[in-house]
């Protein structure tokens, strides 16, 4: 019970943190749909989604799963000062050359996402990749060292940053601009574009967020222990291919999407540009699920050698499902009033935001099952399943995407982590056995669906949006109410929650 307390703190205060950066970093999609709400705007908002793609494929080539080597050897006595130092010059080293090759190619890559004006657009996000990727090691010395508050301290104040610079650029600068041509801001600012003004308010955030972390890096010397980058390598190399099959799942379609379409490279922007922002609606399940991922990756690792540890990686799995759940009707119920959260000329792509949201829920129970291989040292395993993973991802966008645009991809997404879920689950059990408890797992699942199928039939019939919105809260409560019913004897054992389980009882 302890250990579930601990995972359970860690979780608030990373999903706290997390929460608050990603809703914080989720307040520039309203700001930036609003703003970007035209044909011309959506493109910028295309080319943007088309770069952060990029970024997220490379962030993992950049790091090749040196986090969660860090973990890994961190908690079997290896010395922590030469871990981090080899680590962090490892990381130092390959992204100096990673940097200089990106940088000779800018403008190959320029021409390639269509902004081929920009090279230095590029060489913008290689510098945003290198601060970010020196930035893991001291971020993940934090988690492994049980201190989210600094954590979240520096994450929240980085994404705050990125705030005040894109209103700044984006917002306040064109209208100044508009009544002061002649000034030394109006020449600058008009050689670049809506989407060269987000990277370089991403990049003013990497480097704040980079100098905040100085009190785990000030001491840092650059020692490589050879003995020492063998075995972390040889561990971190899988994860450089799951992360990236992971990422390809994630990310790839918003780069196969403009260049798939059969229409004009202008409309097929727009769409990816729909495509991003509704994705971006998806966001609590996403908060959830990083929020588990962060804290989780350490707990798992520390409770390896426990005898009751499936006993409690079961646990953990059920309760998180129901929160996920909750997070999926909490979103998609209500989404009459989430459409509000991007620009008007962005809602027509709505109707991907359930299957996204269903989407990221088998994701999560995908990264809770993952625990096995990463405990037991089979990551050629992961490997395996993410490869399969991102084949679906490839074959299906390619086949579907000309027919169907965007719900390709969102259908692509859920069929993608719905298989590597079921693949995980069903290898696992054979090398690392865990009593999940499928049948109720699914019961709750079914119910979630069930309950959302319901708002859909109803919002077949009425266009009035309060009726809508009614509905949404007595199924949202009837689902509540399910799960204390159906977990009454667990739920009593809580402080508060049990206080007012017993009194009703």
């Amino acid at each position: 019970m302890a250990s579930l307390k601990q995972l359970a703190g860690q979780t608030v205060w990373y999903g706290l943190s997390n929460i608050a950066a990603k809703f914080l970093n989720q307040l520039l999609t309203p700001i930036i749909t609003y703003i970007l709400n035209n044909p011309a705007g959506m493109v910028d908002y295309g080319n943007m989604s088309m770069i952060y793609s990029g970024i997220s494929l490379l962030n993992i080539i950049y790091t090749y799963g040196l986090e969660t080597a860090y973990f890994r050897f961190s908690a079997t006595g290896e010395d922590k000062k030469k871990l981090f130092h080899t680590s962090f010059s490892s990381l130092l080293i390959s992204s100096l050359l990673l940097s200089v090759l990106i940088i000779l190619l800018r403008q190959p890559i320029a021409n390639f996402i269509g902004i081929d004006n920009h090279p230095e657009y590029i060489v913008w996000c290689v510098l945003i990749i290198s601060i970010d990727t020196l930035a893991a090691i001291p971020f993940a010395m934090l988690r492994q060292e049980g201190r989210p508050r600094k954590y979240a301290f520096v994450r929240v104040a980085g994404i705050f940053v990125n705030i005040v610079l894109t209103i700044f650029l984006i917002a306040w600068c064109p209208r100044y601009v508009a009544g002061h041509g002649d000034s030394e801001l109006a020449k600058w600012y008009g050689q670049y574009t809506a989407t060269g003004f987000l990277l370089l308010a991403n990049l003013g955030q990497a480097i704040v967020t980079f100098l905040l972390l100085v009190g785990e890096w000030r001491t840092y010397r650059m020692t490589l222990d050879s003995a020492l980058w063998k075995k972390i390598t040889s561990y971190s190399w899988p994860m450089l291919i799951v992360g990236m099959g992971g990422m390809v799942n994630e990310t790839l379609d918003r780069i196969m999407l403009p260049k798939l379409l059969p229409v004009g490279e202008e409309l097929a922007k727009q769409e990816l540009a729909i495509y991003n922002a509704n994705y971006k609606i998806a966001i609590f399940i996403t908060l959830f699920v990083q929020a588990f991922k962060m804290s989780a990756e350490p707990f798992f690792f520390g409770q390896a050698t426990q005898k009751n540890a499936p006993a409690t990686y079961a646990r953990v799995m059920k309760w998180f499902v129901i929160t996920l759940c909750v997070a999926f009707l909490f979103t998609a119920l209500y989404l009459d009033v989430w459409k509000y959260f991007i620009g008007p000329a962005y809602r027509q792509g709505l109707g991907v935001v359930p299957i996204l949201l269903a989407a990221n829920i088998a994701l999560g129970v995908y990264y809770n099952l993952s625990v096995w291989y990463k405990i037991t040292d089979r990551m050629r395993w992961g490997t395996y399943i993410t490869l399969v993973g991102a084949a679906i991802t490839i074959v299906c966008n390619v086949v579907f995407i000309p027919t169907y645009g965007m719900y390709a991809c969102a259908w692509t997404t859920f069929a993608a982590y719905v298989v590597m879920m079921v693949l995980s689950y069903i290898v696992g059990q054979r090398f690392f056995p865990v009593p999940y408890t499928v049948g109720r797992l699914g019961t709750y699942l079914l119910l979630m669906f069930g309950l959302f199928l319901v708002q859909r039939v109803v919002g077949q019939y009425t266009e009035q949006v309060a009726y809508r919105l009614l509905t949404g809260t007595v199924l949202m409560f009837t689902f509540i109410a399910a799960i204390v019913r159906m977990e009454r004897a667990e739920l009593s054992g809580l402080p508060v929650v049990g206080r007012f389980l017993r009194k009703e009882g």
